[in-house]
């Protein structure tokens, strides 16, 4: 069978190239520079098939944005007839800009626009756009003005149309004319195959096994090791001043609040350079710019926006209505001067400077309807206050030894009791909330009235009810060790007696509906204090 050369065809030129040169000229010399020649043009091939795919991901860009600029023209088409199609217009830019994080295009390959610094970001480009367009729309002179707009943002989006084809069909070609000869890039092994025999690890010892579990200790409670969780958190905050569910009573360690309440004051607490920016006074642009231009790292993102905003919140509580919304007015700018990048901000400000630009006038209306947001809401939270206020507080329910000198004695159900009673006591525990659960199990009075405090008024009572019927709340007189076996037998006594009142009642006397333990008294922390008083 014949040997197929037909595959080396491809081959451009080797060292043995069969070629006739003139006599005066080297072979060897000759093959050479044939060879650089080849090297060069394959190195500007390869770099022209660098900058076309570049290019066309910029483009791709690009387009992405004037789709969507031209989305938010066509949505405020009907407004065009009462309103100003240059506001808009502008409205509109601002409405179809993109993250901020995404303006800056991607970075150019190695070799590829290495006489250009760097790229001009989306936000450049589609505001030279926009500019573009503006000019031709002035020039025409048209009636239907804001429609001009939309045809020429739909004429540049079909020229980068155009221009991705034809990048495409030039970048097809190249890659053609690349595979079509062969080169050392593309030869590869077919088949390399090692293998190195490794000895099995040995088995641990039981010893060092038993070493190895020394060193870990075993946490019980994982999650409370961990603080609170994502939702557990939530429930801390409310929004007014007596929470509606037992659940939401459901609270950890008054340090871990008093530490992610802090968390949450340190991030909307304003820097030194946010405080020196929200004195700037409102309309002093240049102030503003100038201030942004040598602080732009600094204030140019969403902690600096928000804690403006919050400042202006707090200010307007206090009545200080100049500097709230100023605060406002600053936030605002840094906004919009996120979203336009930072090369739009130069923009931004020589349009809002700009006599009679309409720029001006959108911004200073989402100015005033921001700070009409923030009065309205401030005004609703001094009308509730004083509410509070007039009604003398929050009730609660509190517990409290009615007796002088006897305290309330907490007793928790076991949980694998054989005893019915029991049982039935260990039922209406585990119904209780995970925060309460763990107050009565602390036996601390104070963390109890603490879990009670926090809910509803109804709630509380209902609770309280349960923990006399549950048995868990009984009068003693002092303190009983039920560490030795003499004050086990008290408790295992006094258990049994409550037990019997519950069931039989006092002796020569009809049993009464208990909505809390006897001696035991219930009592709202408001104006008035009602106490279940039952002995």
């Amino acid at each position: 069978m014949p040997v197929d050369y037909s595959k080396w065809d491809a081959l451009e030129l080797s060292d043995d190239s069969d070629i006739e040169v003139h006599p005066n000229v080297d072979k060897r010399s000759f093959i050479r520079a044939k060879q650089n020649q080849i090297h060069q043009q394959r190195f500007e091939r390869r770099k022209e098939i660098d900058t076309l795919k570049y290019e066309r991901r910029i483009n791709d860009g690009l387009l992405e944005r004037i789709n969507a600029l031209l989305d938010a023209l066509k949505k405020h088409q009907d407004e065009a007839k009462s309103k100003d199609p240059d506001q808009l217009v502008f409205q509109s830019l601002i409405e179809s800009a993109a993250d901020p994080a995404k303006d800056e295009p991607p970075k150019p390959p190695e070799g590829v626009y290495i006489n250009q610094k760097e790229q001009p970001l989306y936000s450049k480009m589609m505001a030279s756009l926009i500019d573009q367009v503006k000019k031709d729309v002035d020039e025409k002179k048209s009636i239907e003005r804001f429609k001009d707009y939309i045809d020429g943002v739909r004429g540049h989006l079909t020229k980068v149309q155009s221009l991705q084809q034809d990048l495409l069909a030039k970048l097809a070609q190249l890659e053609k004319d690349e595979s079509s000869k062969i080169t050392s890039d593309q030869l590869h092994d077919g088949v390399n195959y090692s293998s190195v025999s490794k000895s099995k690890p040995k088995e641990p010892t039981s010893t060092s096994k038993a070493q190895k579990k020394t060193k870990e200790p075993e946490l019980l409670n994982a999650k409370s090791a961990g603080g609170l969780a994502s939702n557990e958190r939530d429930t801390l905050h409310r929004s007014d001043s007596q929470v509606s569910s037992g659940a939401e009573a459901d609270v950890e360690d008054d340090n871990l609040i008093a530490q992610q309440e802090e968390v949450d004051e340190d991030d909307l607490e304003l820097t030194p350079e946010a405080t020196q920016f929200s004195k700037i006074k409102i309309g002093d642009f240049q102030a503003s710019l100038q201030f942004i231009g040598k602080n732009y790292d600094e204030i140019m993102n969403s902690k600096t926006q928000d804690s403006l905003l919050g400042e202006a919140f707090s200010a307007q509580m206090k009545g200080h209505q100049a500097y709230a919304k100023q605060c406002v007015h600053q936030a605002l700018l840094i906004q919009y001067c996120r979203q336009l990048g930072r090369d739009g901000v130069g923009v931004f400000f020589k349009r809002v400077t700009t006599k009679g630009h309409q720029a001006y006038k959108v911004f200073v209306d989402d100015v005033n309807d921001t700070y009409g947001r923030i009065k309205t809401r401030t005004a609703e939270l001094k009308k509730q206050e004083m509410e509070a206020e007039e009604k003398g507080g929050v009730e609660q329910i509190q517990l409290h030894a009615v007796e002088p000198g006897t305290e309330i004695h907490i007793n928790v159900p076991q949980p694998n009791s054989n005893d019915p009673t029991e049982i039935e006591a260990r039922k209406i525990f585990e119904s209780f909330p995970p925060g309460l659960q763990r107050a009565l199990e602390s036996g601390s009075l104070d963390k109890v009235n603490d879990v009670l405090g926090k809910m509803a008024v109804d709630e509380a009572e209902q609770v309280v009810e349960k923990l006399g019927n549950g048995g868990m709340l009984s009068m003693q007189e002092g303190v009983i060790d039920a560490t030795n076996e003499e004050g086990q037998q008290r408790l295992r006594e006094i258990e049994q007696e409550e037990r019997m009142k519950r069931e039989h009642g006092e002796p020569g006397e009809a049993v009464l509906e208990q909505k809390s333990a006897p001696g035991v008294a219930t009592a709202t922390s408001a104006q008035e204090s009602s106490a279940y008083d039952i002995d």
